[in-house]
């Protein structure tokens, strides 16, 4: 084991546990108000750096710098509304990094299916004027560290980059990374396509919201070498809607040579709204508002909520402002399909997923009826029950000891995130340009009554060592921190070399489509080579057949 990570498995649970009262009682004594849901206990006054448009002081906990709130690009409000990012606006004197800034407006009641990841969310304040990140680094120094972007879940609709689990210091401090956590526009405020209506001065606006992740790349690389980080050895990795940004963002032209290695999480954007479809989708939006092609200006003069109420209201309009478009320039094609990116050739990719994603629903009934996964697996079979019988003898055959729930969460699992993962490894493997890795997660959680088993975000408190902080998600085994160990570590070299072996697991081989090497995370971490190769051949016989159709 390297110097730098500590003896056996994880730091001192005390470091999560300590009951000492640091109010920052002086440090905020001036009367600045906290936003909801930061924790500032056990913080001090952390140091001062100077970025490209002005000096920023942070907090220090656990000897980790933090800054919160940290602009990257100006509002978004106002004649900036659908425009491409833009630079913020320089300031004087010395900027507190202190409190998360806002989040892009959300969908009406997003959140999460399940009440155990809703406890991290911080519930920040919505706004336009939501181009912000958060630094978490273990110096302030010349140190050339590993830069570790992370982009959020929450599909390109909802969510924010400062979530409790999404919290860098752990990660930062454990394997001595950079670890920059970022906010962008979402829904119609990121995804609205303007660039075939409006003329020259429109002619960019669309896919904003990717925009806006190339334009935090840029901030990457002008600024963080202030933070201790290498801008020459970037990541980009997330989770869900994460996935689906850094898979768009591996597409997009103008964020090569910005980042170096790439994770996805349980999440990609294979796919993305052709722009005809895009642009009729937008002109009926503009009919709701009454609104000419020749009059774009009023949609800048609009309150969010008139934006919002005219985007969400009955009868909604399809692939409008869901994700990003193929409109020929800022994305020129579809992300993976029908092959790689070739802007990102040379970057590796790690890509996996878990092994009950919608577990997370709910929680779920603890167990279903024979008659529900007919059903059920009819639907996995094109609605052809015979077929379906057939697919569920597969899976009691392969998997005699788990209950009717868990089979059935594993199977569509099986047919959507996890063939996702499989299919962005082999696509990037036949490219040849930079290696893949395949890895796949099923460690089950024992809360609910064991109703969830190795859901849907549950990965991430192990990636950022956040298990303690997230014991609503992981409950209290002492092999969390043994698992988060190895995890995070994997992670953190993949981010250093590009390959995510170390010294305290199993050798990772990168991925072939001969044998499907994958590395399971769970009770026990192990390679296995095409560890569910019998039902992967069904499912993709039966997508076959339905593509013949």
């Amino acid at each position: 084991m390297s110097s730098r990570r500590h003896t056996g498995f994880g730091i001192d649970r005390r470091t999560f546990l300590g009951t000492g009262a640091v109010a920052a009682a002086g440090l905020f004594a001036g009367g600045a108000s906290l936003a909801f849901g930061q924790d500032m206990r056990l913080t001090s006054v952390g140091g001062t750096v100077l970025t490209r448009h002005g000096r920023v002081r942070g907090l220090l906990k656990d000897g980790v710098h933090q800054f919160w709130g940290v602009p990257y690009g100006a509002s978004t409000a106002g004649a900036n509304r659908f425009m491409p990012p833009q630079k913020p606006t320089a300031w004087t004197g010395v900027r507190d990094a202190f409190q998360v800034g806002q989040r892009s407006p959300q969908a009406p009641g997003a959140g999460e299916p399940s009440p155990v990841v809703l406890a991290m969310n911080r519930l920040v304040e919505e706004g336009e004027d939501c181009l912000n990140l958060a630094v978490f680094t273990p110096g302030l120094d010349n140190r050339t560290r590993p830069v570790m972007v992370w982009m959020h879940g929450g599909g390109f609709a909802a969510g924010s980059g400062e979530y409790l689990m999404y919290d860098g210091t752990n990660l930062a401090k454990k394997e001595d990374v950079v670890v920059v956590s970022v906010n962008h526009r979402l829904n119609l405020f990121g995804f609205l396509h303007l660039a075939d209506l409006g003329g020259d001065k429109w002619a960019r606006s669309t896919n904003v919201g990717a925009q806006d992740l190339v334009a935090t790349l840029e901030w990457v690389r002008d600024n963080i070498e202030q933070f201790g980080g290498d801008p020459g050895n970037v990541t980009i990795f997330g989770q869900s809607g994460g996935g689906g940004k850094t898979t768009t963002i591996m597409a997009t032209p103008s964020a090569e040579g910005l980042f170096h290695r790439c994770v996805a999480q349980s999440g990609s954007a294979l796919r993305g709204v052709p722009a005809t479809n895009a642009t009729e989708a937008t002109e009926r939006y503009l009919a709701k508002l009454g609104i000419r092609a020749d009059q774009l200006d009023r949609l800048q003069q609009l309150s969010v909520q008139q934006i919002q109420d005219a985007f969400y209201s009955e009868p909604r309009i399809q692939q409008l402002g869901g994700g990003p478009v193929i409109d020929g320039t800022i994305i020129p094609r579809h992300q993976w399909d029908p092959s790689a990116p070739s802007f990102s050739a040379n970057v590796p990719l790690m890509a996996g997923s878990t092994e009950t994603e919608n577990g997370w629903v709910g929680p779920p009934p603890f167990d279903l009826s024979d008659a529900d996964m007919a059903s059920r697996f009819a639907r996995l079979a094109g609605n052809d029950a015979a077929k379906g019988q057939s697919l569920l003898e597969l899976y009691k055959r392969l998997h005699p000891t788990k209950r009717n729930q868990m089979l059935w969460l594993t199977a569509e699992a099986d047919n959507s995130r996890r063939w996702n993962a499989q299919t962005l490894n082999r696509l990037k493997a036949e490219q040849g340009g930079a290696p893949a890795y395949l890895y796949f997660f099923n460690w089950h959680s024992p809360v609910h009554d064991n109703r969830m088993g190795a859901y849907h975000t549950l990965d991430i408190p192990f990636v950022f060592y956040n298990v303690d902080v997230c014991a609503s998600m992981t409950g209290a085994s002492q092999y969390r921190y043994q698992l988060a160990h190895v995890m995070s570590a994997a992670w953190a070299s993949f981010a250093r070399t590009g390959n995510p072996n170390h010294a305290d697991m199993p050798n990772w081989p990168a991925f072939n489509a001969s044998t499907y090497p994958t590395m399971v995370f769970g009770e026990q971490v192990k390679v296995v080579n095409d560890p569910n190769k019998e039902e992967r051949l069904a499912l993709a016989g039966l997508r076959a057949g339905q593509t013949e159709a």
